[in-house]
């Protein structure tokens, strides 16, 4: 594909730097994710009935790189814009659309994922939580774990376990939690940069509508790869803006701390080569997405790259610092311990690119 924008692109990436030189905030939250949404940079592709522009996905990869590179805070809705919301467009009944779509889009209702679970982790086919079909509603049992954003949450997408006596992928059924239902527990999760942006979340015997159901009792394993598949499949272009970032404050310090180590300079050079790998990678992506509206699961490799590289690339940092914790890279090697856990983590992102991309037998 052609890398440079075409003039439409080429008008659109200047629209967004404009904006962001003239709005951009010292800090995220509703406000921020409202005026995101205002502007028309929330929910860019996503169909105009809904909240969205209708805009192409090349639209929203520029989008995606410009706030990225600015620094700028993401819209406080991540979950409902890169899982929840084209879940529910994919998989929902029109009155789930009108009902849930606009108000994720403007940040009037939060959202959050209840997947990973204590002793199953990544492995989404090993959950346990019970999900018990009632003859008008779901009787919810279990505990969530890794949940970003579940203490400020008005709802939760959530896989279960509607078969007691299913195994791995068969028997899981996916429903939308109201977190403020009778029951439902959150516990915020206090990380090693002391901050608590993830829970773990108990529900017990939390009553769940049926018409909170998405897809088919029983279905779940497939409504939650569509959930997967957006998740990583149009998180690529965030993240390698947020690397670039990153590659160019590593490019500076090193100029101020290490100009004259050959061993430190020839280090840093290889993190910018990986930075144009990954750059390339995201463009071909994009390419497939463009082409079949669908993430393929290429964009597990994008993020298993990030994860590994700016783990990497901070603790590259350090050791230029020499160990002292200058206020921002100690930080960022604090924070970017969780970056091969969440979304999937390593090894499990390396089982999917083994078996759905290189098509290798199953490890299991």
């Amino acid at each position: 594909m052609n890398l440079r924008d075409t003039p439409d692109e080429e008008a659109f990436r200047a629209q967004v730097r404009a904006w962001l030189s003239e709005n951009l905030p010292e800090e995220g939250g509703r406000e921020w994710s409202r005026k995101m949404f205002d502007a028309g940079y929330a929910g860019l592709t996503w169909p105009e009935e809904y909240g969205g522009q209708g805009a192409p996905y090349s639209h929203q990869a520029i989008a995606l790189e410009e706030f990225a590179r600015a620094e700028a805070p993401n819209h406080m809705n991540v979950i409902a814009l890169g899982m929840a919301g084209p879940t529910i467009m994919a998989h929902g009944t029109e009155e789930q659309k009108r009902r849930y779509l606009p108000k994720m889009l403007s940040a009037e209702e939060i959202w959050c994922q209840g997947f990973s679970e204590p002793g199953a982790g990544s492995d989404l086919s090993a959950v346990r939580t019970r999900i018990e079909p009632t003859d008008d509603h779901f009787l919810l049992n279990g505990q969530k774990v890794w949940s970003s954003l579940a203490h400020h949450a008005d709802f939760c997408i959530l896989v279960g376990r509607s078969d007691p006596e299913s195994q791995r992928h068969a028997g899981l059924t996916y429903v939308i939690v109201d977190m403020r239902t009778s029951g439902v527990e959150v516990r915020p999760l206090r990380q090693i940069t002391g901050e608590a942006e993830f829970n773990e979340i108990f529900f017990t015997d939390v009553e769940v509508p049926r018409e909170n159901l998405l897809g088919e009792i029983g279905g779940g394993w497939q409504v939650a790869m569509t959930t997967l598949l957006h998740e990583r499949g149009t998180l690529g272009f965030a993240l390698t803006g947020t690397l670039e970032a990153q590659v160019n404050k590593l490019i500076a310090l090193t100029k101020e701390r290490a100009a004259d180590d050959p061993i430190i300079r020839d280090r840093v050079a290889q993190e910018w080569i990986e930075l144009q790998a990954l750059k390339l990678t995201n463009y071909r992506s994009l390419t497939s997405l463009i082409q079949t509206g669908i993430p393929g699961p290429e964009g597990s490799g994008s993020k298993l790259h990030w994860s590994e590289q700016n783990q990497r690339l901070t603790k590259l940092a350090m050791e230029i610092l020499g160990g002292e914790d200058d206020g921002y890279w100690g930080y960022q090697q604090l924070r970017s311990r969780g970056n091969t856990i969440e979304a999937g983590t390593s090894e499990i992102l390396r089982n999917i690119i083994a078996e759905r991309v290189l098509g290798l037998p199953r490890s299991r």
